[in-house]
């Protein structure tokens, strides 16, 4: 793995690490963690109807932890529903694919070889967010993943460490939160200031010729946080982000600036969910900055923390997708929304108590919470074309009250309701002309025309898309008409950003930039740079009225 990468949680490190990831047993057969097993490069490449049973020994380092610190199991995401058991001992219990979570195994320890097992279960639930996974999958639903697919590691901390940071950017400086049961610590940006903070409470730090976070230049500073027995090394940016209903602009640091994206669904040919390396995030993202992309939807997926930190790091804005929960109808989700049938109302009529609906709005919050810090994100999507959509207003609120720092859209598509920071259409098939209203227009998904490349496919017998082409100068050139028609003209007329279905194929879809494999480009990236050159000069001028 690339250094750069090894530690999983770039905006929290600490000095103390032992990765668990190699080879464990899965049910009695060998596995490569954090690979799930449905992947290749687990070596395992089979997939279990019944619980896994993950298990694996460990001998923790000489000095690894002191007899005053507390050794902590961690875990990246494990998919659906995790138990976890050090030595026999119960440890924790935790619910959701998605998102990381932790246990406190000192009290179980023993001198030399211990023993871990981890039991997962992963029917694929709806209560739960699951987005793409699908046991029959085909056409734009993909192979499911099950089990540990992100790193699984320890660390030792003190009896009373720092928890949590929170970090509130603007241009000249930053709100920072320090969670910990210690009275307070000390901050240092270095060269910078050096300060003594109280914990538990947002304070302010002012930042003297401050230097701003863009795609063009997207400038980190480094902070360290202190106190009597912990050290966290971290980092945040300068910038704001706004969608401005006057201009029809989406406003970067109070600048004009056109979201030319491309949706991610963070899918790999031999690692499904995940890279066979993180460096992989870097490759793709700056393949797409050669396109003049910068911007991602990074669709109904959350990924592992290295992702955000080569956003970070290489200037890429992101969009970040809600994972979707319920039940998708065909017919009711996509066929008729296509053509402009769409229902009016998505009030939740079987109450709020409803586990499914309760789990999903738990969820959101803590995906928030989870990826505060990273400048990159500028924005999230709460629901896509309706898949498992309640109540979107309420949801709009309660979320934008959690992190009013960035904006939202609420409904991705279709299925409007009242609040919004964008109005977000998808068009496919044809080129539309679109109509900007009161808000910011966001043409949130358009495109994917398939482009069939023999030898890199995933299925030769499936062919997913959105029309067709055969060569690579056909497939720019449609891009490029459906820009003349559609895009441009809505430019001056308040559209702010365009996502074009997708960064790469994916299985049985293949109407993406790049084949699944990442081998082959399937565009004139030049003609590709132009348009995005083109949209930019557009959207610096002021907003035909």
């Amino acid at each position: 793995m690339n250094r750069l990468y090894e530690y999983p949680r770039p905006q929290f490190r600490r000095q103390s690490f032992f990765s668990l990831d190699g080879i464990w047993q899965l049910n009695g057969k060998s596995i490569r963690v954090p690979f799930p097993p449905e992947s290749k490069l687990s070596d395992f490449s089979d997939t279990i109807e019944e619980a896994l049973r993950y298990t694996r020994t460990f001998v923790l380092p000489e000095g690894f932890h002191t007899e005053n610190e507390r050794v902590r199991l961690y875990f990246g995401a494990v998919d659906q529903i995790a138990e976890v058991h050090v030595n026999g001992h119960f440890v924790t219990r935790h619910e959701g694919g998605y998102l990381p979570f932790f246990g406190d195994i000192t009290d179980f320890l023993i001198p030399g070889e211990n023993e871990l097992l981890v039991i997962a279960e992963d029917t694929l639930s709806q209560n739960y967010p699951y987005g793409k996974q699908c046991k029959k999958r085909g056409g734009m639903w993909y192979t499911p993943v099950s089990g540990i697919w992100q790193s699984v590691w320890l660390e030792a901390v003190p009896e009373c460490p720092i928890e949590r940071i929170r970090i509130s950017c603007d241009l000249s400086g930053i709100d920072i939160c320090v969670e910990s049961e210690l009275p307070e610590c000390t901050a240092e940006i270095p060269g910078i200031v050096k300060t003594v903070l109280p914990t538990n409470t947002s304070v302010r730090i002012d930042v003297p010729n401050p230097h701003l976070w863009s795609p063009e230049d997207p400038y980190l500073y480094p902070i360290y946080l202190r106190t009597q027995s912990d050290t966290v090394e971290s980092y945040f940016a300068l910038r704001t982000i706004r969608a401005d209903k006057q201009t029809g602009r989406i406003l970067l640091n109070e600048k004009p600036v056109f979201l030319n994206g491309v949706l991610d669904q963070g899918y790999f040919a031999d690692g499904l969910y995940l890279p066979g390396d993180m460096s992989e995030y870097e490759r793709d993202i700056l393949r797409m900055r050669e396109m003049g992309i910068n911007f991602l939807r990074k669709h109904i997926k959350i990924e592992p923390e290295a992702f955000y930190y080569a956003c970070d790091r290489l200037g890429m804005l992101v969009m970040q997708d809600m994972v979707n929960s319920g039940i998708y109808n065909f017919l009711r989700d996509t066929a008729l929304p296509t053509i402009g049938f769409t229902r009016k109302s998505d009030k939740c009529k079987d109450g709020k108590s409803n586990p499914r609906k309760a789990f999903f709005t738990r969820h959101c919050i803590d995906t928030q919470n989870h990826l505060f810090n990273h400048p990159c994100i500028i924005a999230y999507t709460i629901f896509n074309e309706g898949w498992g959509q309640f109540n979107a207003d309420e949801h709009y609120a309660l979320l934008k009250a959690n992190d009013p720092t960035r904006f939202y859209d609420s409904t991705s598509g279709w299925f409007w309701q009242k609040k919004s920071d964008v109005d977000s259409v998808h068009i496919y098939f044809r080129n539309k002309t679109l109509k900007p209203g009161k808000r910011p227009l966001f043409l949130s998904e358009c495109g994917g025309y398939a482009r069939p490349i023999p030898g890199h496919m995933f299925n030769p017998n499936g062919k997913y898309g959105y029309g067709t082409a055969d060569s690579e100068n056909a497939l720019t050139s449609k891009i490029e008409t459906m820009w003349r028609d559609m895009i441009f003209p809505a430019i001056p007329k308040g559209l702010c950003g365009v996502v074009y279905t997708q960064l790469s194929d994916i299985e049985d879809e293949i109407n993406g930039l790049y084949t699944y494999d990442r081998a082959v480009c399937k565009v004139d990236v030049h003609r590709m740079k132009a348009l995005a050159d083109k949209a930019q000069h557009l959207a610096q001028i002021p907003k035909e009225q």
